[in-house]
């Protein structure tokens, strides 16, 4: 069957629409009316001002440099930082009557990114950012709750991480997600699901219109589900082309689900932004993703989830897969190809993406390099640099607080002791 004649998707929708009901099915619309008066503008209108607040007295880590300042204050207004370094330069600049965050004897680090994450409600949301995620990226939602979250985060910052949403999934059987927009019913009379040029172009034209900010496809079926086979490729190379094509014209790049080192290499060179978990990419792959840039988001944690898992068949999958994984990031990691951290956090639990962090250590990589995906790097991926990462001038105010050295024992990034989003001090559920 041909779409290619269906009228474009109606903008209207967008904001009045679909966003609204995926604020219901989010759980995104009460929070909101109890947020403060300035978080309820219209969505897609101007963010919440940020909150104001001193961070002073912890030992401050900047990822870029690896540097550790000593007695640092960290000075927020607006939910940006004006002002960070030792007390002796800083500490003068610090406003008085403003809130402080006495971070003595702790160490102080920027919040961090989890660049592949389901969020499909405001209850996960504020998980995530309570174990220490300021900013993610959305590996989609059935219903485009993710696009609602992304609003929750910019009118009420506190409740939900700095989001890059990727709406609905370009995958061949779209399911019930066919219920996700009325634009997309004509795809349910095909017979052989979404696989031609035009129903892939419509997919990825859709998401775009409703205000995805990435779009999320796959090349090989799924790990977690044990009736089905991981290495079955789904989409072609032509097929995977047609998707980030029509992802480029609307100026958005494509993350890819992918495990097989055939998928893994047609993605890549069909141009995809990153590749999601990866297990079995071959050191050919790796070399063409060095060149291109593509990054690396392996999901270390949902494949070692995998290994704990009730099934036989995961167990066994994920016990197989993760040794493999972790190779392949150490390789990936010693040719130049970047790397970002994420969880594939899904299923109403959310996982720290500390934890991420410390399996990337396990893998190979020192202690900071490992922080770094889940910072630096992964800011880059996301398009956040200069906004995320950092704890320096024009940076967000994103803030976590930790009782322990890092870079010595890592697992003190999955139990923070505080964290600050936008400048708001966020309180324990």
């Amino acid at each position: 069957m041909c779409v290619e004649n269906t009228p474009p998707p109606s903008g209207r929708l967008t904001r009045r629409g679909v966003l609204a009901g995926a604020a219901a099915l989010a759980g995104t619309s009460a929070v909101l009316a109890r947020a403060a008066p300035s978080a309820s503008a219209a969505p897609g209108g101007p963010s919440a001002r940020g909150g104001d607040l001193v961070v002073e007295g912890g030992r401050l880590l900047d990822p870029l440099t690896g540097e550790v300042t000593e007695d640092a204050v960290v000075v927020i207004s607006g939910g940006v930082v004006r002002a960070a370094g030792p007390r002796s330069c800083v500490g003068k600049t610090a406003p008085s009557g403003v809130p402080v965050l006495r971070a003595h004897g702790k160490w102080v680090l920027p919040g961090l990114v989890d660049a592949h994450i389901h969020l499909n409600t405001a209850a996960e949301a504020r998980d995530a950012v309570l174990k220490g995620a300021t900013s993610a990226r959305s590996g989609s939602t059935n219903f485009y709750q993710d696009v609602a979250v992304r609003e929750l985060a910019r009118q009420a910052p506190e409740r939900a991480p700095r989001l890059r949403a990727a709406g609905i999934f370009v995958t061949p059987d779209l399911g019930d997600t066919i219920l996700a927009d009325p634009d997309l019913a004509p795809l349910a009379r095909l017979r052989n699901g979404v696989r031609s040029p035009e129903a892939l172009r419509r997919v990825v034209e859709i998401n775009l219109a409703r205000g995805a900010d990435t779009v999320k496809t796959r090349v090989n079926e799924r790990a977690g589900l044990p009736d089905q086979d991981p290495l079955v490729q789904v989409y072609d190379h032509e097929q995977l082309s047609t998707i980030v094509a029509a992802a480029r014209r609307g100026g958005k790049g494509v993350l890819c689900h992918s495990y097989s080192e055939k998928g893994c290499h047609d993605a890549v060179t069909a141009g995809i932004r990153s590749l999601e978990h990866g297990a079995f990419v071959g050191e050919r792959t790796l070399r063409e993703m060095r060149r291109r840039g593509t990054y690396f988001t392996p999901t270390l944690t949902a494949i070692a989830g995998l290994a704990e898992s009730s099934d036989p068949v995961l167990a066994e999958r994920g016990r197989t897969y993760l040794p493999v994984l972790k190779r392949a990031v150490l390789a990936a990691h010693e040719l130049g190809v970047p790397l970002a951290a994420g969880t594939d956090s899904s299923g109403g639990a959310v996982d720290p993406i500390g934890r991420e962090v410390e399996l990337m250590h396990a893998a190979g990589l020192s202690a900071l390099d490992a922080i770094r995906t889940a910072t630096t790097g992964a800011a880059r991926l996301l398009g956040f640099t200069g906004t995320a990462g950092r704890l320096t001038r024009g940076h967000a105010g994103d803030v976590l607080v930790v009782d322990g050295d890092p870079l010595a024992d890592l697992g003190v990034l999955s139990r923070p002791a505080h964290v600050v989003r936008a400048g708001f001090p966020v309180p324990a559920a």
